[in-house]
């Protein structure tokens, strides 16, 4: 079938070589991997096409027409992870779950690797084509050689999350996991973010958010885990409530440190037991965490009087006074961390 390009509006508003670059990318041959309809798949991996519909969709990957020949042998073989799953015993929720935090974790490192290939790669005067086909090559020499990182890391993290849980031998007779913990949840934030957007270009405010990712990664160190970045906000959670604490004052001292152009950062740190599913971190901790670090003054580590009880003596506390907080039906006892005079 031949298509127009110019009465499909592809070719619009486009001269000369710019043109020339985007007809001769459009003219590109497809593909001549065998393909497969999402039905076919379903069948020949032995999975239920519903369920592979679901687990499709949480990765974050759009939805072909169930007929459409649009599958590949890389869909086939995910289907029949899929499958090997369920033959695993694993509930049909679950996987999808697990699907939808891989989908976020994935999108954000493909997102940082394209981020890194554009800034590296382009070039002045670089026409559609020129780009396209470079970054088919480096996506060609990057994916094998990246891929095995990320299996890396997963088996790295997964190994270090087995080492730290401690199952009770109640849970182990009767097959069930309580799935909660005693931990420390920080949440911190850059201060006046929201407002920044308005006044900086997009590309700086990514710089930000980015060295914001980086000062959360710095510190989170063993027993400290680093559990999310959400937006202008990182999350964190550490077993020990006092790492926890060196933690948040490591971020904030840093934050400090980058100037005056860059936002201030509070934090918040709460302590009890939280509900744990996929990685992620629920329960009265975590929304208490959160709150602390909505009410906290620029600069300071702010904590809940379980957080500074079980951070124990290795800091200075100064009481700041009791507030009652959205959700919580108690007056909450605030106290500010600080690193005592024999800190560094």
């Amino acid at each position: 079938m031949t298509i127009d390009f110019e009465a499909e509006g592809l070719l619009e508003g486009l001269e000369g070589d710019g043109r020339g670059a985007r007809l001769e990318l459009l003219e590109r041959p497809p593909s001549t991997a065998s393909r497969n309809t999402l039905r076919e798949v379903a069948e020949i991996a032995g999975v239920g096409i519903k369920l592979l519909q679901r687990a499709t969709a949480a990765l974050g990957i759009p939805l072909p027409d169930p007929d459409d020949r649009s599958q590949t042998e890389a869909d086939l073989e995910e289907a029949r992870r899929i499958k090997a799953y369920r033959d695993a015993g694993l509930p049909e929720e679950g996987i999808v779950q697990v699907a939808r935090t891989i989908g976020m974790g994935t999108a954000r490192i493909a997102g940082a690797n394209r981020e890194l290939i554009v800034r590296t790669l382009m070039q002045p005067g670089d026409t559609e084509r020129d780009l396209a086909l470079r970054f088919a090559a480096a996506a060609e020499y990057m994916l094998p050689v990246f891929e095995p990182t990320l299996a890396y890391a997963f088996r790295a993290h997964m190994l270090e999350q087995i080492r730290r849980d401690v199952i009770g031998a109640a849970d182990l007779a009767s097959g069930e996991i309580s799935g909660t913990a005693e931990v420390a949840v920080c949440f911190a934030d850059l201060v006046g973010f929201t407002k920044l957007g308005e006044e900086v270009a997009t590309e700086e405010l990514g710089l930000i958010a980015g060295r914001l990712d980086e000062l959360a990664t710095s510190v989170a160190e063993p027993p400290v885990r680093l559990v999310k970045l959400i937006g202008d906000a990182a999350m964190l959670v550490s077993a020990d409530a006092g790492a926890m604490v060196e933690a948040a004052l490591l971020m904030v001292e840093a934050a400090d440190g980058e100037g005056e152009d860059f936002p201030r950062l509070r934090a918040g740190v709460a302590h009890g037991s939280a509900l744990v599913r996929t990685g992620d971190y629920y329960g009265r901790p975590v929304n208490l965490a959160s709150r602390l670090t909505a009410i906290a003054k620029p600069g300071s580590v702010l904590l809940d009087s379980a957080a500074r009880e079980a951070a124990g003596e290795s800091f200075e506390y100064s009481f700041a006074g009791e507030r009652r907080l959205k959700g919580f039906d108690a007056r909450t006892k605030l106290y500010r961390a600080r690193r005592s005079s024999g800190g560094h």
